[in-house]
């Protein structure tokens, strides 16, 4: 269907891959992984022509409808929710328009050729209308909206009234209504919530039957929905048949053959360096020398990736809080609207979070999740009832709006130094090390960062003070799988309490043991993991 042959992108004078080559067949679903800045990105800019390769070529079978929804979404405006989803399929209503005026022409009189000829237009276009899904269209659309978290309800709403998460929701609707022959998705859970999640899941195992190839920092998601990796590393493409977990070992068993066959050869090289060496000199000896030093021109040398340094940072264990952290009774919360309504988001909410827990705050999109932790951070006051923290309980709080406040003048060291000036230098490096900031990009200002490395200042400023309660408003938006892991390590190793909001479902599976379900303003208590929650709630193992 689309064949990258020996592909080689440069951008400036970093060498992205040379001579890469992978193809994308018809039905084949394939997650696109690798470091931030390996290319992958690239790749699917190459696919959809915004982007022009140095060397190599890429071929695309006639007719394919490709679909590549990226995290920029451009401008939307003057068009109603439901109405922007469709102008995505604006080839398939132009289809529909015009079989509609070739069925007028039918009913008009026509020569015998005449007829023929419109009789073939009208099939060809018909077949085309059928391919792309047109005779359901519209219910497509609004099926897949709903999915993402837009109901009827607001199917008309202006595009301009919804937040820019929820333009992302309604751009990735445009694109999966289109139902492409290649659908590329870069990113597609940013911004969703699990239910969207799930459901986005279950439509493309069963109703999307084309290629797939995408990017997503959701492990469970791509395991999931993926039966191939391809890895953009290394400056070159490597296939991997599996989800995500199996290229995770196979790539390691492939690292430690490379290695062993790195250190026969490097062995070998030795043995005939020896032996030029110590018969250079004879003239008995020449033609083997010569011989063996043609032999050793032609070898092609064995490289060895580089591989990132995981560091271990050892975290000072929290002052002792006491058994109850927090204690919440009648709890309730409205917001005043503009108009002067109040608008209630939950009420008697009663619970105790204890010494150690970790405990996830569930619930749908707009539920209130993360107005509850904004309560029991103190960041927003309750309408009734209260939320009372316990005995020697020292609260770190990290929200999306978190990064906002990070002075944009200050380095990435200073930043974290401030939050443990006791410490030494080394402590600081290695803390940083931890998060992934190594080498000169300590010394990178917090306004050059990405998201993703902004994210990763704050928590590591957290770690880093006496905090022994951790609430954490979508702590994994904006990292990677690695950086996922990472903080996730970190957090198992964490000696306090933690209250969070994820939609990352691996990282719930892996952390909480207690779940705080928000439904329709009332809360219901778990007392058990996240997979206990999953099969009581949904039947799900």
């Amino acid at each position: 269907m689309i064949h990258l042959s020996n592909i080689t992108k440069q951008h400036g004078s970093q060498l992205l891959f040379r001579e890469a080559s992978f193809q994308i067949l018809p039905g084949t679903r394939s997650g696109l992984v690798g470091p931030n800045g390996a290319g992958k990105t690239s790749i699917f800019r190459i696919i959809v022509g915004e982007e022009e390769v140095d060397g190599g070529e890429i071929t695309c079978a006639k007719k394919t409808t490709i679909g590549y929804f990226s995290q920029d979404v451009g401008d939307m405006a003057g068009r109603s929710a439901l109405d922007e989803v469709m102008a995505g399929s604006a080839e398939t209503m132009r289809l529909a328009g015009e079989l509609k005026e070739m069925e007028a022409a039918m009913c008009e009189p026509l020569s015998d050729d005449g007829m023929a000829a419109l009789l073939e237009r009208y099939g060809t276009a018909q077949e085309e209308f059928e391919h792309r899904g047109g005779y359901d269209l519209d219910t497509r659309a609004q099926t897949v909206l709903t999915g993402l978290g837009i109901g009827p309800d607001r199917f008309h709403h202006p595009v301009e009234s919804f937040s820019g998460g929820w333009k992302m929701r309604i751009a990735l609707a445009r694109i999966l209504t289109l139902k492409p022959d290649v659908l590329l998705l870069d990113e597609p859970t940013n911004h969703l919530d699990v239910e969207s999640i799930i459901w986005l899941e279950e439509w493309l195992a069963g109703e999307f039957d084309g290629a797939l190839l995408m990017t997503s920092h959701d492990r469970a998601f791509m395991n999931r929905i993926v039966t191939r990796i391809v890895e953009v590393a290394d400056k070159t493409v490597t296939t991997y048949g599996g989800n995500y977990d199996f290229y995770e070992r196979e790539r390691a068993v492939r690292r430690e053959q490379l290695l062993s066959s790195h250190k026969r050869q490097q062995e070998m090289l030795a043995k005939e360096e020896e032996f030029i060496a110590r018969f250079a000199a004879r003239a008995s000896h020449a033609a083997q020398v010569q011989s063996r030093v043609k032999k050793l021109e032609k070898i092609e040398r064995i490289e060895i990736p580089a591989e990132e340094r995981v560091v271990r940072f050892e975290f000072s264990a929290p002052p002792r809080s006491g058994d109850d952290v927090v204690v919440m009774d009648g709890l309730a919360k409205s917001w005043h609207l503009p108009d002067g309504r109040e608008h209630p988001v939950f009420s008697g909410i009663s619970g105790v979070i204890r010494r150690q827990n970790k405990v996830a705050v569930v619930g749908v999109n707009g539920a209130g999740k993360s107005t509850l932790l904004k309560v029991l951070a103190g960041q927003a006051d309750a309408t009734s009832g209260c939320a009372v923290l316990g005995a020697n309980v020292e609260l770190g709080y990290f929200s999306q709006h978190a990064m906002e406040v990070l002075d944009p003048r200050k380095t990435v060291f200073e930043t974290v130094q401030e939050a443990m000036p006791l410490a030494n230098i080394g402590v600081v490096r290695n803390l940083l090390g931890a998060f992934l900031f190594q080498g000169d990009s300590v010394d990178k200002r917090i306004e050059n960062l990405s998201g993703g490395e902004k994210s990763r200042v704050v928590l590591a400023t957290l770690l880093a003070r006496p905090v022994n309660l951790l609430i954490l408003d979508e702590p994994t938006n904006h990292l990677d799988i690695r950086s996922r892991e990472i903080l996730l390590d970190a957090l198992q190793n964490f000696a306090g309490t933690v209250v969070l909001v994820s939609h990352d479902r691996h990282f719930l599976r892996q952390l909480v043991d207690r779940v705080f379900e928000i439904d329709h303003g009332e809360m219901r208590i778990y007392e058990g993991n996240y997979e206990y929650y999953l099969h009581k709630v949904h039947g799900e193992v």
